[in-house]
């Protein structure tokens, strides 16, 4: 990883021309990830391994009219490599997700429209919530059942993060090393409006501290802030991925890759990197403009050989 200076942050950023010049250091440590950082994070796989190896993913995601999420946070965990994927989703989108993704296993809640409880998850190595499950108040319950019962990894997105922005219990109840996947509008419901883009960077790295979890900050150069108050700066990606279900595919992602045994760092930074990367792809196929989410998840192929290539 390569330091940089907090005058190189700025280069990161949006509207940097409205923000004054840093005079003290903020009590962070930034850093530049380059190419050669992840693909030394990556491993070569065991030509006598088997699915058990690649462990066993638990997805919680959907509601009424928001099955997509889950089929695309599916999809790309899949994709990134885990073995073997269980979705608890509401029942009503069990026939969607067995159709769209027959790879994956599928446990209907027992509501018809969105998440209302969680049956034992102590099977699995990896649990990712909250890509469309809304913000229901029984939702809330299961969410808040599963963090104070988890002992797996987990990454938080999408309405997961909402629900802890309405709820202190929530974010008392947070498992350490857990990663949170906000985007700006999402972060600034969980940790207040920031003036500029800057001061929102300074918040995800003080609340990640205090959480004890990684804040990935989603946007242009999407910042990974870490617990031990180092950040670490994306350098893939473009304005393409600006586009309904692009989160929900890292999420599936990062969910892959902890199923995998990654650590929440290497997950989050490999997660990123990958995110962009087929997204670069797929904006150099189909335009930034005609990029949807599912070309990213189609793109994944092209990042990990281009990873394991560059060695």
């Amino acid at each position: 990883m390569k330091p940089i200076s907090a005058v190189q942050v700025l280069e990161r950023l949006p509207n940097r021309d409205i923000i004054p010049l840093i005079h003290k250091k903020p009590e962070v440590d930034f850093y530049a990830v380059e190419e050669a950082d992840i693909s030394s994070l990556i491993p070569a796989r065991n030509p006598f391994a088997h699915k058990g190896n690649f462990g066993h993913a638990l997805l919680i995601a959907g509601s009424r009219g928001k099955t997509g999420a889950a089929v695309l946070a599916s999809k790309a965990c899949l994709r990134s490599g885990a073995g073997l994927l269980t979705a608890h989703i509401p029942a009503c989108g069990e026939i969607i997700l067995q159709t769209a993704v027959p790879e994956a296993m599928v446990e209907p809640d027992k509501e018809p429209d969105f998440i209302s409880e969680l049956n034992s998850f102590s099977k699995y190595n990896a649990i990712g919530i909250g890509p469309g499950i809304g913000c229901n108040e029984k939702t809330s319950g299961a969410l808040l059942q599963l963090l104070k019962n988890a002992n797996q990894p987990l990454v938080l997105d999408a309405d997961a993060i909402n629900l802890l922005s309405q709820n202190e219990q929530l974010q008392q109840a947070l498992p350490r090393n857990s990663i949170l996947t906000p985007h700006p509008g999402e972060f600034d419901r969980l940790a207040g409006v920031s003036d500029n883009a800057y001061e929102r960077l300074l918040k995800a790295c003080r609340l990640a501290v205090k959480l004890n979890a990684y804040i990935i900050l989603k946007g242009a150069n999407t910042a990974t802030c870490a617990p031990d108050k180092k950040c670490y700066f994306n350098p893939t990606g473009n304005p393409g991925m600006a586009t309904a279900g692009s989160g929900d595919v890292l999420t599936g992602i990062i969910l892959g890759l902890l199923a995998q045994s990654y650590s929440p760092l290497n997950a989050s930074l490999v997660g990123v990197f990958l995110h962009g990367l087929a997204g670069d792809t797929a904006a150099s196929e189909k335009s930034q403009e005609c990029l949807i989410a599912s070309d990213i998840i189609e793109n994944l192929s092209f990042a990990f050989k281009w990873l394991f290539a560059t060695r």
